[in-house]
């Protein structure tokens, strides 16, 4: 299992950071990154959220590996989410994750996935195998 391709995206979004708080010049400069996060915060919340501490425990396990890069318990785990249902904000084929929830008692892999994106902090919890997502919030 690779690492995560957002954390090769967070040198990117720290030059972004860099450049907006460097002032206006340097904000002109950065329009098309912000008009992206914009569209796609915007996408984002038409799936609905869920704050992190609601989630089960087990998808806190799952989101605490997934931040230390593994080892994962199964071996699909880390592989591209292709979004197929179109749930999800659009985005290119290789920018979304997946990663098992355990669920207790269950003799498979059972319905629960934490998603990822490649941005730090979109983490989509989904209890139904990709019916409804819900983007974790770790701030409620």
């Amino acid at each position: 299992m690779s690492i995560p391709p957002r954390f090769k995206a967070i040198s990117g979004a720290l030059a972004v950071a860099a450049a907006l708080l460097a002032g206006p010049t340097a904000a002109t400069a950065s329009a098309t990154p912000t008009a992206h996060l914009t569209t796609a915060s915007a996408s984002i919340k038409s799936v609905g959220s869920v704050c992190y501490s609601a989630l089960p425990s087990q998808a806190h396990d799952t989101l605490d590996l997934i931040a230390r890069g593994g080892p994962f318990p199964y071996s699909q785990d880390g592989v591209v989410f292709q979004n197929r249902e179109g749930v999800l904000p659009k985005q290119s084929s290789a920018y979304y994750h997946e990663y098992t929830v355990i669920t207790p008692g269950a003799p498979t892999r059972g319905t629960r996935r934490i998603i990822t994106g490649e941005r730090s902090q979109e983490d989509y919890y989904t209890a139904d195998h990709y019916v409804t997502f819900r983007l974790v919030d770790f701030v409620c």
